[in-house]
This record gives structure tokens, sequence and C-alpha cells, in this order.
């Protein structure tokens, strides 16, 4: 693989065929990137899980000093499971001016490209370093890109601009909602569904506990600003899964509810988790017990993503502007690792990146072709700037 040249489009290709799905490991991709980044006289370095089935990427091209750019995306998917695919998810497929395939979108496209011109980048004369950023499971609750940012802040020179390539039809992204998941699990007490009198159904309270949600959440869109520049305006909830019972004819003695939200950047990010445990603690417990006093509520925090707040990425909204040509700035209600990036290494940050967020998590998953051209021009861009004192 010694001084590889290959197009963005067959990167793409290589990238989207490494099943990284997020419940997999992703050293396989990581391990390619590696030898292919060798290859072209570039170090990288590892920052593993604790268990080291999956590891974050750092590197580097040009001169060791602070100002420089870093390229960040993450490697993982999210599952194609059940979805009605008409291509093969893990190759690329050209078809009607699309490349089909898990991933083109979101987001192996941009750091394919970023990969892709690395040569250019080697031969060009550098005054400022260009920094790749890869990282594991950001589709699941952004674990990777904690200790990724951490490492960069203790041992990369603090770069200029931060850029986040998200999905976002080369467009700037200066803020977005932050993410809280939660695991709920309710506990009743078994038995016969035809005497009720003498248990607790986990499932009903639990079912009482999903009513709560909308209700926050009616509350939640009435009060909603008419300028916010979000869709929703508001903070959302969702209940992903709900999990429980042993038959239908048994009170069921256990479920299991994974809920979230979606939060305002100006408010904070644990308040709407906080208020909901309160609600369980003192309203829905307390009906429980008097069932039975067996019958339990215990909420784990799974993940947190913080919201990211458009002060002080002046900097990087300039830059990232004048890079893709497009002098639309805005917000997204996704949650990236944008606001983790941020909130450590303290750099200007944006998120922009190719392909249609409209498009990710999709059964065939595409990104437009001229998307494809349009991020390499912002690479060209940010090259010539990068080769500027």
């Amino acid at each position: 693989m010694a001084g590889e040249i290959v197009s963005s489009v067959e990167m793409l290709r290589r990238l989207v065929a490494f099943d990284t799905t997020s419940r997999n490991s992703n050293l396989a991709l990581i391990d390619y990137v590696r030898d292919y980044l060798a290859g072209h006289g570039v170090e990288s370095k590892l920052v593993p899980n604790e268990d080291g089935s999956k590891a974050n990427l750092i590197a580097a091209v040009g001169p060791n000093v602070e100002g420089g750019v870093v390229l960040s995306g993450h490697t993982d998917v999210v599952p194609v499971d059940g979805q009605p695919w008409t291509t093969d998810p893990w190759t690329l497929t050209l078809k009607d001016g699309k490349y089909y395939g898990r991933g083109t979108c979101d987001m192996k496209a941009f750091y394919a490209i970023a990969l892709a011109m690395l040569p250019e980048f080697k031969k060009a004369p550098l005054k400022k370093p260009i920094h790749f950023a890869l990282s594991y499971d950001e589709e699941i609750g952004c674990f990777g890109a904690h200790s990724l940012a951490a490492r960069m802040a203790s041992e990369v020179p603090k770069p200029k601009v931060i850029i986040i390539g998200e999905p976002t039809m080369m467009t700037v992204v200066h803020a977005h909602k932050g993410s809280q998941t939660y695991v709920t699990k309710f506990t009743g007490f078994e038995a016969h569904s035809s005497m009720t009198h003498l248990g607790v159904s986990a499932i009903h309270f639990a079912g009482e506990f999903v009513h709560y949600l909308n209700q926050v959440q009616e509350e939640l869109e009435a009060k909603a600003s008419k300028d916010s520049e979000f869709t929703p305006a508001a903070a959302t909830f969702n209940v992903g899964t709900i999990v429980g019972g042993t038959a239908g004819n048994i009170l069921a003695r256990e479920c299991e509810v994974l809920w979230g939200y979606r939060e305002l950047p100006t408010r904070p990010i644990e308040e709407l988790g906080e208020r909901a445990k309160k609600w369980l603690a003192e309203e829905l417990l307390p009906k429980m017990k008097a069932k039975h006093p067996a019958a339990a509520i215990e909420t784990e925090l799974r993940s947190s993503t913080p919201a990211f707040s458009p002060e002080g990425n002046d900097d990087a909204k300039t830059l990232a502007g004048s890079w893709s040509g497009s002098n639309t700035v805005g917000s997204v209600v996704y949650a990236t690792e944008a606001g983790i990036f941020r909130k450590t290494l303290g750099v200007p940050t944006v998120v922009c990146g190719p392909g249609d967020i409209a498009q990710a998590h999709q059964p065939n998953e595409f990104i437009l072709v001229p998307q494809i051209g349009a991020c390499e021009e912002f690479m060209k861009r940010m090259l010539e700037w990068a080769c500027r004192d």
C-alpha cells in the first residue's frame, strides 16, 4: 500500500465495504486507514476502548505547530437489519447519479475524500497541519469522541478550527441540540392475569411513564419559541424500545424502556432527565408499591451528548464558509460530536460535510455524485489556506 493513490470514489468503496455497524468492531477499517497513512509516511495513534475491540485514530500531515485544521468523522454506521435494501449495503453502487451503500451519506464520504486527498496534502508546502480524527460508536452515544478529544487536547498542538464532516450538503452548521438517553427498568410482581389485585404489571406502569413523557412533550411544544432556529423548536422525547413480559396470561414482572430526548443548547442537558426521574420516584413508584412492596424502578443514564452552541465559533464559520463556497449558516436537531470537541479542546468548531441527513439511517442510503465533487473542492480550498502563513 506504499504511496497508493486512489480516487475519492474508490476510497469510499473500500470504506463502505467494512461492516462497521456499531455493534461490531471497527478495527478492520482502522487498520486499513492506519496502513494507508503509513504508506504515505504518516504516523497515526490509536485510542482504544476499554476492551480493545474498537479504536479512535489520530494522525496529522504537516508541521507540528498550532493553528491547523481537524477533519473529524465517525467510523460506525447504523444497522441495515430489517431494512428493504435493493442494493448490497456493503457494496458501493452507482445508479442514476447516486452512490448507494451504508455509510455513503453518514458519514464515510467525508473522510474518504480527505484520505484520497492525502497525496496532495503530503506534497503541498503546508504551513499549518491537517489533522485526521476518526472515532468509534458515534451512532450509539458518541462514546469514542470523549476519549479522542481528550487525547487530542493533551497531545495535539491546539488547532484553529475543527470540521465535523456530518452530512449538511456542504453548508455550515453552527449549532445543534444535545442528546440524553436512559434505560428505565420497571419491576412489578407476577400474578395470574385474572387476579390483577394480587400483582403489579411492570408493563402497565411503563405505559404510564410513556404517557407522562408525552404530556411533558406537549407542554414543551406549547411553550416553544416561535423564533427558534430549530425544527422542531422544542426539546423532543423519543421512546426507542419497550421490552418486557413473559406471556399473555401473566402480569409482567419486568419491563425495560429505552428513552431519551433532544435538548436545546440554551437549557441544561440534564434538566429534563432529572425531572422525569423525580416524577418516577415521587409519583409512579408509590403507586406501584401500594400494590406490592416488591415493586421497583431503576433508571440508568446510557449516553450523553452535549448540545452545540454557536457562541465562539465565528472563525470556524468564516473559514468553512470560504472553503465550501456556501453563505448558508444554520442549525440542526440531530446530535454530533461537535459539542464534545468544542467543549474539550476549546476550539472553534462547525459541522460541514457532503450528503443529506435525510438519507441517513435509511434503506438505500445514498450520496449524490455532485456532493463528492463539492467536498473535494472544499478540501482543495482548505489546502490552499493551510499553505499560507
